[in-house]
């Protein structure tokens, strides 16, 4: 088993460079049924950092490896797909910045691979599928960019969204309209309805003069062209997104409408010989091009696998002469009929592969190992290095991820190593590549027994060293605070991350998250980007949260491996915090669901007197935890939300559904109960018609629930 799998959820840094897996035994489901469950927890992790945070931690071909033993466990022993599993769905959340929009059609990730062997699999299931022997393909190059849908009605731009979790993405049409590239209206007499896939990327000469002008400017550079491309499209005000050196490529069509209702195909345009009516990937990219969108000459039509291979070998070795980051190349069945027939799983089509590149490699010496304490406590050994250009990028720290990591590489300072960066964006040594003799090199890496940060006792969690200070270690304050703030904790609007960090910054925050409770109107006017009536707005929001719930309160201190509902356990079963405090591990494992894990975790942070101290001040500050009894009204009933709500929100619903009883899914099937929709559903709302699932419109949940006995306002 992969280290770290225990607590992915604060563990953002999966080892890369080395994942295997014992075999797995098809006749011991029960052994397998923890790792399946770490598996998916650590997947559902770093879809998040990847997909909404834009901050991803972990290599393309270690995610890789973590989905397909997953999968490979679930087909073994079905009971393990849980309804949540991560191969039920496409990828991460959606930000709540934005408004929430639901795709055409899903928008699937892409089965991947960086081997010619996985290529080659590829090509003999397709073959094996289809029941021929030879299949001719598309081969494009994979852009390092931003994945969006773009909507055109009667030819003019509609709609515009970013991937998000591929079923629903986050609304960016105003962004997207800034984009020169990008149509706004279709040429070529255009079906009534189109809904095409692009990229947004940023070319290399836009981004090296924009980081010129940044640090002319005494301005912090961006770190990639990625990042600059998702963090442009996702900005509320357009003006800045025109500022940005954007472009965008088109490659696929997800759904269209050519005058007698909506197809949706495996690629979207239905094909079938009809005039017009492309029959072939590459006739559908003809037409992309015809219709006005930018298309990238460089793909290529390949007469069978080999042929496809080929043309990644020419353009891995072309990459960086490229005016653009791409990494890898994209090979999908030319044929429209044959992508149809193949047809698709849940989060990917069985008719293309992404085959990756090989990572950049150089060389560089170690300078220093430092210990880094993250948001989450966690020490990470990071290498200070002697500056290295990796892939354009110049690097000079890199994570070593774990202590497990160090000794087996045996790293040191002054050593030489070769490093890379995980999926062309996080630095990381791959190996020592030094040939000095133990005797002339210092003490091997040792790792803390207190925090470096806070004094407080450093315990071990599996591969990790984890302080537990929690939310009174100095290095965790930022994070601390921004989570007591947060929505699913104390919920305290006005007090985000920026604005955390701004008090920081100006020592209004300086030991713990009781001091959120000291600011004041006069505190706040005088700091930038506040005014009289906004300061006010964030000191009544805080004072009007100090009436919470115990459930809220628990999750808000941030103790490891207590989410959300092991809080609600918790507060329904203690009632009290002093009586949480002071229960052992013994006391805590005889409530229902509530393991080991969670139980050692509870005791180590109440066991630290700076953390119990942290309590008793936001007690003392006012904060009232009230356990709020739940009416199990609902038996467990499964619903899913789909569509703009006019009376709640998405969220709003869930909590009230939840609280009542039912369970809140993200996907349809036939265990799904409900299915409520709003204004323009989509998919989900075709899918409960086709599988007989009951679909409720807001009236008629509101009548379901009055009958439950629930009244809601």
């Amino acid at each position: 088993m992969t280290p770290g799998m225990k607590a992915p959820q604060d563990n953002p840094f999966i080892d890369p460079g080395d994942v295997s897996f014992a075999p797995i035994d098809d006749h011991d489901g029960g052994h397998h049924a923890r790792e399946a469950a770490d598996l998916a927890a650590a997947i559902r992790y770093h879809d998040h950092r990847y997909y909404v945070l834009d901050d991803p931690r972990l290599a393309d071909g270690t995610y890789d490896a973590l989905f397909r033993r997953l999968q490979a466990l679930e087909e073994t022993f079905p009971g393990l797909q849980s309804v949540d599993s991560p191969t039920r769905r496409v990828g991460g959340a959606v930000k709540s910045e934005l408004p929430e929009i639901e795709h055409q059609a899903p928008m699937q990730s892409l089965d991947s691979g960086a081997e010619e062997t996985d290529v080659r699999e590829f090509d003999e299931r397709v073959r094996k599928g289809l029941e021929v022997d030879s299949v001719e393909y598309v081969a494009e190059l994979k852009f390092d960019g931003l994945s969006i849908e773009a909507v055109y009605r009667d030819g003019v731009l509609d709609i515009g969204a970013t991937r998000g979790d591929g079923i629903r993405g986050e609304q960016v049409t105003d962004n997207l309209r800034t984009i020169p590239s990008i149509p706004l209206r279709l040429a070529a007499d255009p079906p009534p309805m189109l809904a095409v896939r692009g990229e947004v990327y940023v070319p290399l000469e836009g981004f090296h003069r924009l980081n010129r002008e940044r640090l002319e400017r005494g301005e912090e550079p961006f770190a990639n062209p990625r990042n600059l491309a998702a963090g442009a499209i996702r900005q509320l005000d357009s003006s800045i997104t025109a500022q940005r050196p954007l472009d965008a490529f088109f490659y696929d069509v997800l759904a269209v409408d050519w005058g007698a209702g909506t197809e949706i195909g495996a690629g979207g345009a239905a094909g079938g010989g009809t005039t017009g009516r492309p029959e072939t990937h590459e006739q559908e990219l003809d037409l992309l091009r015809a219709w006005g969108f930018k298309v990238d000459t460089r793909s290529r039509h390949c007469g069978d696998i080999d042929e496809a291979i080929a043309y990644h070998h020419r353009l891995e070795a072309e990459r960086d002469d490229l005016p653009y980051e791409i990494d890898g190349v994209v090979i999908k069945v030319d044929r429209l009929d044959h992508q149809r027939a193949l047809g698709a799983r849940s989060r990917s089509p069985r008719w293309a592969m992404a085959y990756k590149f090989a990572p950049r490699l150089e060389v560089t010496t170690i300078d220093d190992i430092v210990l880094q304490v993250g948001r989450t406590g966690i020490l990470t050994p990071v290498a200070q290095l002697a500056p290295v250009e990796v892939g354009g990028v110049t690097i000079s720290r890199a994570s070593l991820h774990n202590y497990d990591k160090v000794t087996e590489k045996d790293i040191r300072p002054g050593d030489k190593v070769r490093v890379t960066r995980a999926g062309d964006v996080i630095p990381y040594v791959v190996e020592r590549v030094d040939d000095r003799p133990d005797s002339k090199r210092p003490a091997a890496f040792e790792m803390p027994e207190r925090c470096p940060v806070c004094d407080a006792r450093v315990v071990r969690d599996g591969a990790y060293f984890v302080c537990t200070g929690g939310v009174s270690c100095g290095a965790q304050l930022l994070g601390a605070v921004e989570h007591y703030a947060s929505r699913h904790a104390l919920d305290i609007e006005g007090l985000g991350g920026k604005t955390v960090r701004q008090f920081l910054d100006e020592g209004l925050i300086g030991d713990s998250i009781v001091d959120i409770y000291g600011l004041s109107v006069e505190k706040l006017v005088p700091l930038e980007r506040f005014g009289e009536k906004k300061a006010g707005n964030l000191v009544n929001a805080i004072e009007a949260r100090k009436d919470t719930t115990l459930g809220r309160f628990i999750y808000g201190l941030g103790i490891r491996h207590v989410g959300e509902h092991v809080a609600e356990v918790l507060a329904q079963e203690f009632g009290d915090i002093g009586a949480l405090m002071k229960a052992d591990v013994e006391r805590l494992v005889a409530v229902h669901e509530i393991g080991p894990g969670s139980a050692e975790s509870v005791v180590e942070f109440f066991a630290e007197s700076p953390n119990r101290r942290v309590v008793e001040g936001l007690l003392a500050a006012g904060v009232t935890p009230r356990v709020e009894e739940r009416k199990k009204l609902l038996d467990g009933e499964r619903f899913v939300i789909t569509g703009t709500l006019e009376r709640w929100s998405r969220d709003e619903i869930g909590a009230i559904l939840e609280s009542a009883g039912g369970r809140v899914t993200s996907s349809v099937s036939k265990q799904t109960d409900y299915v409520v929709v709003g204004g323009k559903a989509g998919s989900k709302a075709r899918k409960a018609e086709e599988l007989g699932v009951a679909i409720l419109d807001e009236d008629g949940l509101l009548a379901l629930l009055q009958e439950k006995g629930l009244s809601v306002a």
